[in-house]
């Protein structure tokens, strides 16, 4: 995109004729040398609110599981080093005055960089080092950002450590101290932005979070922290800020605009309400929109009780979009008053990395680049995840038979001893392998790019039949003719890969000629059908036992243990432990497609 330096300069450098500042002090121009048209021009201002989101600790355009520089399909790049570069230009451009620069969260968790920073050399070590994104987002000169969810995945003690470090304020107005039930966090900014025509602009960022932090990151917050609606947060706190003088009001939501849960109903608060906090909360301007993973370059919504468009942008994620909210503001009845936004996106890849942050944390990726390539074992074959979406697949068994055999030994002794282990897992990378040869930790890391922790939960037979048919919605229905085509035979109505479960222990076939609900045929455990009075122990993890993705029962069922390391660190150990894997150990075909009992492969 060009950016026109002298159609925007000419806009914000318009000022109310028949009056001269100098020195700040307003003077009287004779009434002569002043045209009657100039005299009633209003006085106009205009400015740009850049955004980012979901940066998951992406500060270089580099993906650690895979040891080399990032790229996708569509050849995206990722990271700050790039949105420095983008941000560096928009201010050349508008001028850096007329900017400012926030986030909408999920920041410090998802790549070896972040985890690295978390775990290994931790922020919170006494004399610990600065998290790599406080040093780059500082750098670069953010002026605030929201609370994502993925905050919370490491304990409050990180997030305290990070919000320290940072020269910007983390924003959650729907963030509060369990006991006061008052914002644990700031709830808002105020910044102002001045004029060459008399009073400043006052602008305010509120920050919202995701209330499905209270589910997902329950161990870290229980009884801490509380996390209620966006809109009734945002009905609280925006008549707040237009009383306390602003005259803009951004929203930095980390919540995605479909206005759907991923966690069913389990709390009384949406997921997704970005586009519900537009359409139900008056005086807001323009709303920079997290969590989803989209990208929305500009998204307008009617406010219900005004009429009045309010602007919606999502980049997308990890530094791979910059969103620039264009906002043009008019001096009406002694206030600046919003007369027009409009929002676009730029994208990272057309930009060289800013060499200031690439010098700045050199350090720190080369710490991490050497961790990640430490070697913690062998393979005697290849395994990949390539097929794993419609196949069980040795690589998906691995992490099950992980963390079944993890199970059993925490239960050892126990109550529930006696109890077969199951364990359910998911394809989180269709590009994740073992090496036939030395493994990595990135190797076995990147089986598990997520944070989650594992849990012991008791389920009976009748449970995980419904459990494996909520799963099984996941393939479109595909008749006993008809030709299979694998790029079109999962995902069936928009469910990620993170969001199919293949349990480890049972044998089963998924009838994909069949409905949703009818498609678990042959449920067996030990060569005998399940009884579905059955009782037995699912090795599951924290995401999936606290509601996420809404399967049945899991999230109402018994605790039996749960563990606070994570699961990715637990098969790390594991591999280290074995130094040589024999796949024979852990790998079965438990489960297979099958159309009217013929299977597919």
């Amino acid at each position: 995109m060009a950016l026109n330096r002298r159609g925007f300069l000419g806009r914000s450098a318009a000022v109310g004729a028949g009056v001269a500042v100098a020195g700040g002090v307003a003077a009287a121009t004779p009434p002569a040398a002043v045209a009657p048209e100039a005299a009633r021009a209003p006085k106009r201002y205009s400015f740009t609110v850049m955004g980012t989101t979901d940066l998951h600790g992406n500060v270089f355009n580099w993906d650690y599981f895979t040891n080399r520089e990032f790229d996708d399909k569509a050849h995206n790049d990722v990271g700050l080093a790039k949105i420095s570069t983008l941000v560096n230009q928009v201010r050349a451009e508008r001028g850096p005055r007329n900017t400012l620069l926030i986030d909408a969260g999920d920041t410090i968790q998802g790549t070896q960089l972040s985890y690295y920073y978390a775990k290994v050399d931790p922020i919170t070590a006494e004399a610990g080092p600065v998290h790599p994104m406080a040093q780059a987002m500082n750098a670069i000169g953010y002026d605030a950002a929201a609370l994502g969810n993925h905050e919370f995945n490491y304990g409050i003690p990180v997030l305290r450590k990070f919000e320290e470090q940072c020269d910007f304020p983390l924003l959650g107005a729907n963030a509060l101290d369990a006991k006061t039930l008052r914002p644990a966090f700031p709830p808002y900014s105020m910044h102002r932005l001045r004029t060459p025509c008399g009073r400043d602009v006052r602008v305010a960022v509120l920050g919202l979070t995701n209330p499905g932090i209270a589910i997902w990151d329950k161990a870290n917050v229980a009884g801490k922290m509380v996390f209620p609606g966006l809109e009734e947060q945002a009905a609280h706190w925006v008549p707040k800020l237009r009383s306390m003088g602003a005259d803009v009001v951004i929203v930095s939501a980390h919540s995605g605009s479909s206005g759907t849960s991923s966690y069913g109903d389990q709390l009384p608060y949406i997921e997704n309400a970005a586009a519900l906090v537009a359409e139900q909360v008056p005086g807001i301007d323009a709303i920079l929109v997290g969590h989803a993973h989209t990208e929305i370059p500009e998204y307008r919504v009617a406010n219900k009780q005004t009429g009045k468009e309010v602007v919606l942008s999502e980049p997308l994620k990890w530094g791979q979009r910059l969103t620039l909210f264009d906002i043009d503001v008019v001096w009406s009845k002694g206030r600046w008053v919003v007369e027009k936004v409009g929002a676009q996106v730029l994208n990272s890849n057309t930009v060289e990395e800013d060499p200031e942050i690439v010098k700045l944390l050199a350090d720190e990726h080369e710490k991490v680049v050497a961790y990640v390539n430490q070697v913690i074992g062998t393979s005697p074959v290849v395994m990949s995840t390539a097929q794993a979406p419609w196949r069980d697949e040795p690589i998906i068994d691995l992490i099950n038979h992980v963390q079944a055999e993890t199970v059993k030994t925490a239960l050892a002794g126990g109550a529930y001893a006696a109890l077969p282990v199951l364990s359910q897992a998911s394809c989180f990378s269709r590009t994740a392998a073992i090496p036939a040869g030395k493994i990595t930790i990135r190797d076995a890391a990147g089986l598990y790019p997520f944070e989650n922790t594992l849990e012991a939960r008791l389920m009976t037979g009748a449970q995980l039949k419904e459990y494996l048919e909520y799963s099984a919605k996941y393939y479109v229905r595909t008749p006993k003719d008809a030709a299979v085509d694998t790029a079109k035979l999962t995902n069936a109505d928009g469910t990620p890969d993170y969001n199919y479960d293949a349990v480890y222990g049972l044998t089963y076939d998924i009838d994909i000629a069949q409905p949703v609900g009818s498609r678990i045929v042959n449920l067996s455990f030990g060569g005998a059908p399940v009884d579905p009075a059955a009782e037995f122990v699912l090795a599951v993890n924290n995401y999936r036992a606290n509601g996420g993705g809404a399967f049945p029962h899991v999230a109402s069922a018994k605790q039996l243990w749960a563990n606070s390391d994570e699961i990715r660190n637990t098969i790390i150990q594991w591999v280290q432990a074995k130094g040589a894997l024999d796949p024979a150990e852990f790998a079965s075909v438990g489960w297979r497609l099958t159309r009217e009992g013929v299977p597919v492969f």
